[in-house]
């Protein structure tokens, strides 16, 4: 079967076509700048240069069509006709309570995901546009994979917050975690790379990108993750605040005249690495300048490192122990410095790295010093695949 994955966000769409004889991607692409000035499709078949197409993109019905139309083509598509399609496997940010595991989409399913939509008021009612897209332009078989899916393991110690009961009974107040899929994948693989069944051991996983997370994985199932109620919660991020004071969103909101929508606006877009360095979320902005002796760059960085850092220090007290120390996604898997800054802070753990190994970018690799006691791995995440498997499961 060939699946196609999509993950529809508010003004883009990813898409990738999974053969899953060989769990390869035959092609993938991304639609950006939907219903905005610029809007293009990049699209890449594997071994093959990219394609970009710019023009006007008014809606996903549009972009979906698009994607189609990129894979069907006869020069850079990869399928002879969108019949040789037998499945769609969606990205879904939020399920809340109502789903621990991926879900074939029918009409029950879809009123679920528009009820959570007030919980990831970006992200939930752009992945539904794409389920019923595709609903209209494939009429295939559809699943739903949640990134809050894999986390429902969690107790009720782990993921209530100090309020009133009545607060979760009533609006579902509580902690929910994101990056699921990329977390399940990730130590899977390391279970595969360490040798171990995986209810052996004790992983933490750190997915490092724009958006951040870190998960205590202990035999298998999610203890712990440092997302919240939303993605804002947890570590510092590209240009989300993470962990603060709420008291001091009051406060804010107070001396700068701040309505709610600005200081949602000044938490998740203005904060975090680029609102600290007042250069960039981009990490490689932030080493280059730190490297030419900005200060604010510098500081940045070493927020950064101390945070991932404090929360690999409290699963691991958590769990009451730790085998391994995983770092995937685009700053885990490409960020040498970044992984060096997080780990001087682990020796305790019997943490050690091998500079050269580590100096590698992007590869699946163990970059722990020959007798380190707890291993570091690096493993680039895949998501897609993991849509793709989950989609397969419950189509075939």
């Amino acid at each position: 079967m060939k699946i196609l994955v999509l993950n529809c966000g508010s003004s883009s769409l990813k898409y990738q076509l999974v053969d899953m004889s060989n769990e390869t991607a035959l092609a993938k692409g991304l639609v950006e700048r939907i219903g905005i000035a610029g809007s293009r499709l990049v699209h890449e078949k594997e071994g093959a240069d990219k394609v970009i197409i710019e023009q006007d993109i008014k809606d996903h019905t549009v972009a979906v069509q698009m994607a189609i139309d990129a894979l069907t083509h006869a020069g850079h598509g990869v399928i002879a006709d969108v019949k040789e399609i037998g499945a769609a496997g969606h990205r879904v940010v939020h399920g809340g309570e109502n789903f621990a595991e991926a879900a074939l989409i029918c009409d029950e399913v879809k009123a679920a995901i528009k009820e959570c939509s007030s919980l990831a008021p970006l992200h939930n009612p752009a992945n539904l546009v794409g389920i019923e897209v595709c609903e209209k332009l494939l009429g295939v078989p559809q699943v739903a994979v949640f990134d809050t899916a894999f986390h429902q393991t969690m107790p009720k110690k782990t993921y209530l917050y100090g309020l009133p009961y009545e607060m979760y009974d009533k609006h579902k107040v509580r902690r929910y975690g994101f990056h699921g899929t990329s977390h399940k994948y990730v130590s899977d693989r390391a279970a595969d790379m360490l040798g171990k069944p995986i209810s052996e051991l004790k992983l933490i996983s750190c997915h490092l990108g724009n958006g951040a997370s870190v998960c205590a994985i202990q035999g298998g199932k999610v203890l712990d993750t440092s997302m919240g109620l939303t993605p804002l919660e947890g570590l510092i991020m590209g240009t989300r605040t993470g962990d603060m004071d709420p008291a001091a969103v009051t406060f804010i909101m107070q001396k700068e005249g701040l309505d709610t929508s600005g200081m949602d606006d000044l938490m998740n877009k203005k904060s975090g690495v680029a609102g600290v360095s007042g250069i960039s979320s981009d990490f490689r902005d932030l080493e280059k300048a730190s490297a030419e002796g900005n200060e604010r760059a510098r500081l940045a960085l070493d927020m950064y490192d101390y945070r991932v850092a404090k929360y690999i220090g409290a699963y691991t007290a958590a769990m009451n122990g730790v085998d391994a120390i995983i770092f995937t996604a685009g700053v885990g898997e490409n960020g040498a410095d970044t992984r060096k800054g997080i780990c001087q802070y682990l020796g305790y753990l019997g943490v050690a790295l091998d500079d050269e190994k580590n100096g590698k970018r992007g590869k699946e690799l163990d970059i722990s010093a020959e007798g380190a006691k707890t291993r570091v791995l690096v493993i680039p995440t895949n998501e897609e695949l993991v849509i793709a498997r989950e989609t397969l499961q419950l189509t075939k």
